[in-house]
């Protein structure tokens, strides 16, 4: 394989997760098969940046968005900087390039009362996926976690006796996360309730469909849209939103950035940072209502 090399460094070396390293190889793929198609070249090596910036053009005339077409770049970059590493190459013919501008877009979380609707206003069947997508409601909201965390997560992952949660996150990295004593008593649940399924294939896995295989992320996706429905009228309904509420919410209620940063497994604070505007706009609020020289 072409990219081989570069795919083990990544999985190996920067202990990316399989199904990153399969998007990098991907992006590079379709590179490579522009380049082939355009200029006959079988690799990418001798690529110069005026043959690379004819493949942007023709990624953005696709229709492709500039969010994803940087995300191609990105890998692209990744890999002539290890090319440069490992000698293969002697400059990165992306050196100079600027990403192309993204508009940034403000996620709105859920509100307290959004969250506490679905979870104690509405009900909740005690069946096998009743209890499931209650305790995937719960998980989101009182952990953070991202979704492809949540459907990979395992039985043994959980600490009922420590009231903890282990996380691979990315770069496989391992985190641990508290459990609230709510969240416990749904699981024990959910626990008793998934033995009643007839047959299990990924005995492993933590959240399983009825048929008893691994549940799989567009599930997840409208299960947390299918609820939310219900109580938002919000554009977007999806898990990230929750996770961004967990942050958001524990910031508003004065929790320390950095331990909020750890709790999400971000590598550094910039990350953790987007999560403030809403948390500033709570304390501005605060600040308005309590302040004496604001008083009339």
């Amino acid at each position: 394989m072409i990219f081989s090399s570069f795919l083990d460094y990544l999985l190996l070396e920067k202990n990316y997760s399989a199904l990153t390293v399969n998007a990098y190889k991907k992006d590079l793929q379709d590179c490579l098969d522009f380049i082939t198609a355009e200029y006959e070249q079988d690799t990418l090596v001798d690529v110069n940046y005026p043959q690379l910036r004819r493949w942007i053009v023709s990624l953005v005339e696709s229709g492709l968005s500039n969010r994803s077409v940087n995300r191609k770049l990105s890998a692209l970059n990744s890999y002539y900087k290890f090319l440069m590493k490992v000698g293969d190459l002697d400059q990165n013919p992306l050196a100079k390039h600027k990403a192309l501008k993204v508009k940034k877009t403000i996620q709105i979380p859920f509100s307290e009362k959004e969250v506490k609707s679905v979870l104690d206003d509405f009900p909740h069947e005690h069946d096998f996926e009743g209890l499931r997508n209650r305790l995937i409601i719960e998980l989101f909201y009182s952990t953070g976690i991202r979704r492809i965390e949540l459907v990979q997560l395992q039985v043994a992952d959980f600490n009922l006796s420590n009231h903890t949660l282990k996380v691979l996150g990315k770069r496989n990295k391992e985190r641990l996360v508290p459990l609230l004593p709510s969240v416990i008593e749904v699981i024990v649940l959910y626990l008793q309730a998934r033995k009643s399924l007839n047959h299990i294939t990924d005995t492993g896995y933590m959240f399983l469909t009825q048929k008893g295989v691994k549940i799989y992320e567009t599930l997840v996706y409208r299960i947390i849209n299918n609820y939310f429905s219900l109580a938002s009228t919000k554009v977007k309904k999806s898990p990230h939103i929750l996770r961004h509420s967990f942050a958001t919410h524990l910031l508003n209620q004065g929790a320390d950035l950095n331990a909020v940063k750890e709790l999400l497994g971000h590598s550094s604070l910039a990350s953790t940072q987007v999560y403030t505007h809403n948390s500033i706009a709570e304390l501005k609020k605060v600040y308005l209502n309590t302040h004496p020289r604001n008083k009339k």
